[in-house]
């Protein structure tokens, strides 16, 4: 329209705020999508720092596994586990970058949504179908669960760690029950049922 036209309106200049807002949006490299109860997040420019620059733990990211604290009890126990589907999912001449990158674009950095099928389809090919799906505790904080996709001396390790885990948790629960009654009792470390009986007596004295 001529801008001498007396119907001509000059457009308001946007806002602070609404230039902040277009900002955010130019920032976002890839749209999510919506659709029935299926929705993808927005790729941006943090997804890409992953991909190339991962930081610490995140390098392994493409086997699904979360950021944990690794001064915490948990990354510790994992950690061998998590090395050790890293060594048997990553192939020989295929970068961990680009296993990323599927994890992203292929999979939305999910273990449970599909972004791209066959991006999805392409990092479960390359991986074998190797990757760590879940950990959580059931009755005690020591009493940890592991959720692999894994072959099956794989599955062995994770319930070994498992299994020792919940071993030295539940020692040193028993001895910190031991050492209340008596300070000066004398502690073997090694087995559960040796803790028990010894705590079972102390508590008997007490009474």
């Amino acid at each position: 329209m001529n801008k001498n036209s007396k119907f001509f309106t000059p457009l308001p200049k946007p806002t602070f705020k609404e230039r902040m807002e277009d900002l955010k949006y130019t920032i976002l490299f890839w749209k999510g999508r919506s659709k029935g109860m299926i929705h993808t997040r927005n790729i941006e420019l943090d997804d890409f720092r992953y991909i190339f620059f991962p930081k610490g733990f995140e390098k392994y990211g493409y086997l699904g596994t979360q950021i944990w604290n690794e001064d915490g009890s948990y990354f510790k126990a994992l950690y061998p586990l998590v090395l050790a589907l890293d060594y048997e999912a990553k192939p020989k001449l295929c970068p961990r970058w680009f296993l990323r990158f599927l994890h992203v674009f292929g999979m939305d950095k999910s273990i449970v949504r599909v972004r791209n099928r066959r991006l999805s389809n392409l990092l479960s090919t390359l991986t074998k179908g190797i990757g760590f799906i879940d950990y959580k505790t059931k009755w005690r904080d020591y009493d940890l669960r592991i959720s692999i996709s894994a072959p099956k001396h794989l599955q062995d390790l994770s319930n070994n760690i498992e299994q020792g885990f919940y071993n030295r948790g539940r020692q040193e629960e028993l001895v910190a029950k031991i050492l209340a009654i008596d300070p000066n009792a004398s502690i073997i470390w090694g087995s559960i049922e040796r803790f028990e009986k010894q705590l079972e007596k102390l508590q008997n004295k007490e009474k």
